[in-house]
């Protein structure tokens, strides 16, 4: 083993212990909570200037032919887009500690939000530095576990404490499905190492036990991604404090994807794991982008945005676009702990709106979105690297950025926001295009492999969501049946529900009962409205 990737490895390895020290040091004695803010605050700092150093030295070149696996024994392991993901969790982790320690200030029981969230940021940093099944199962299911209790940070809200039930049975159903991809990867390939795996692998020895490991790790992540059917909780958690809210959809929900993306050889040699991807995917996406039209509530609509990009990130794994999952990874990250940040500045966009009024848009605009912006991606795909990408990517694409280019109609000065409109797509089609160029020669642990059959069936649900999304613009009133079930998300999880209460039936003992050992002791079953 090279010295130069061991010095790698332990600034990565400091980060995880740094937190791992804030979350243990916060029963060490009765300090103030002020100065517990500071002391986490400071540790947070230092373990993100240690995430930063390790990336460096990842990028650098000195370190680009360090084996694989190495370190820890070969349990643990620093990768580049795992330096990339610590580095930006750990941002994520210092912005919400300063964010918390003013949001949070007169609320009891600071202490133990202090120590979750400072076992949430150790937890996903060990993650990412998993080069053994044992490391990632325990290591996922410890974050949930300190999830757990900043979920349930407000003990007397009945829907919180609901949906963190419905996360719980989620998870462990999750846990159960990784432990079975690992037994079949680990009796076939006589250890529990990724290295060995993808070693394995490459050797071009597939078997069926490894496509049934695939498939179990697929299950595994769309659980914990909160895809459809199991995404009710992660709206429902919208009453726990927003900065909760933002780690969970910047810095935790979206783990799935780097652990796909790190499995990107397992997934490549089990078809059933990557159909699966592209199924779930695409109707988390198409569902929940539909549904968070119909949201007035900030916070709700965001949670319906953030399923909407999973199941997109998801899908895109399972297409083996790989480094656009990567890509989608890291600025779903920064654009969702922003809004969830900045959830009060929607009082401001709602006083803007009464002021200038809403338009609808032109029936004109819509027609033509989708062939101006097919000409804008395929042109620009034209003069960076030709094929970056295949051209059914390209059409999804177009049909994404095509709404950029709807005209409100009714308006003084139509010719400036038209102008407006093409010059925003074309910017943001340009930048996207020279973005996966740079990322298509850099080494995030995986290549893209097309899978072009379910390309097709994702370019046709992706034109469905564009149908239907026009529909609800030109004819609202002649929808409004369809509408109702939207807005209900087609009654999706009112079935998952009703399916884990009765599974595991459960009762908040007492929100306010001073003998309550740990916030979600739970009982015997619902009565009211969740009754099964």
């Amino acid at each position: 083993m090279s010295s130069p990737y061991v010095l790698n490895f332990a600034f990565a390895l400091v980060p995880a212990l740094l937190m791992l020290v804030a979350a243990t040091c916060v029963w060490s004695d009765r300090t103030p909570v002020r100065n517990l803010w500071r002391r986490f605050n400071g540790l947070s700092i230092a373990a993100l200037v240690f995430s930063l150093v390790a990336l460096v030295t990842q990028v650098l070149p000195v370190s680009a032919d360090a084996p694989v696996g190495a370190g820890a024994d070969g349990w643990l392991a620093a990768n580049l887009f795992g330096a990339w993901v610590s580095l930006l969790v750990q941002l994520l982790g210092v912005a919400i500690g300063t964010f918390s320690s003013r949001h949070l200030e007169g609320e009891p029981r600071q202490a133990v939000y202090i120590a979750a969230l400072a076992a949430v940021l150790s937890s996903v940093h060990f993650l990412l530095l998993a080069n053994h099944w044992v490391v990632l199962i325990a290591a996922w299911a410890a974050i949930e576990y300190a999830m757990h209790y900043l979920l349930c940070f407000y003990r007397d809200r009945p829907f919180a404490l609901l949906a963190a039930h419905k996360k719980m049975v989620t998870d462990r159903a999750a846990d159960v499905l990784l432990i079975v991809a690992a037994i079949l990867s680990w009796t076939q390939v006589g250890s529990g190492s990724f290295s060995d795996l993808w070693a394995y692998i490459e050797a071009g020895h597939a078997s069926t036990a490894l496509a049934w490991s695939g498939v179990c790790l697929a299950l595994a992540v769309i659980a914990r991604t909160a895809l459809m059917p199991v995404h009710g909780w992660l709206v429902q958690v919208m009453e726990a404090p927003t900065p909760v809210s933002a780690l969970l959809h910047a810095g935790v929900v979206n783990l799935g994807g780097y652990v796909l993306v790190l499995f990107a050889p397992l997934l490549g040699v089990s078809l059933g794991a990557r159909w699966l991807l592209v199924v779930f995917g695409l109707v988390s996406a198409v569902v929940a982008g539909l549904v968070l039209l119909t949201r007035v509530s900030q916070k709700v609509h965001l949670a319906w945005s953030t399923i909407a990009q999973m199941g997109f990130m998801v899908l895109e794994c399972g297409l083996g676009l790989y480094l656009f999952a990567a890509l989608h990874l890291l600025g779903h990250s920064l654009y969702k702990a922003h809004n969830f940040l900045n959830a009060s500045s929607a009082v401001e966009e709602s006083n803007r709106k009464l002021i200038t009024g809403t338009f609808e848009n032109s029936s004109f605009s819509m027609i033509i979105a989708v062939p101006v912006a097919l000409i804008i991606v395929f042109t620009l795909q034209s003069f960076v690297n030709g094929h970056a990408w295949p051209w059914w990517w390209s059409a999804v694409l177009a049909l994404a950025w095509a709404p950029l280019l709807w005209v409100p109609k009714a308006i003084p000065d139509r010719t400036g926001i038209v102008a407006v409109r093409v010059t925003t797509a074309v910017v943001v089609a340009a930048f996207l295009t020279l973005v996966t160029s740079i990322m298509d020669h850099m080494p995030v642990g995986a290549g893209n492999d097309p899978l072009d059959a379910a390309g097709i069936v994702a370019l046709i649900g992706m034109g469905a969501m564009y149908l239907e999304m026009a529909a609800f613009q030109l004819w609202p009133r002649s929808v409004v049946v369809v509408r109702r079930w939207v807005y209900a998300g087609f009654y999706m999880d009112e079935g998952y529900t009703h399916w884990v209460l009765r599974l595991w039936p459960a009762r908040w003992a007492g929100a306010d009962s001073k003998t309550t050992s740990a916030p979600w002791v739970l009982s015997e079953p619902l009565s009211g409205p969740w009754k099964p």
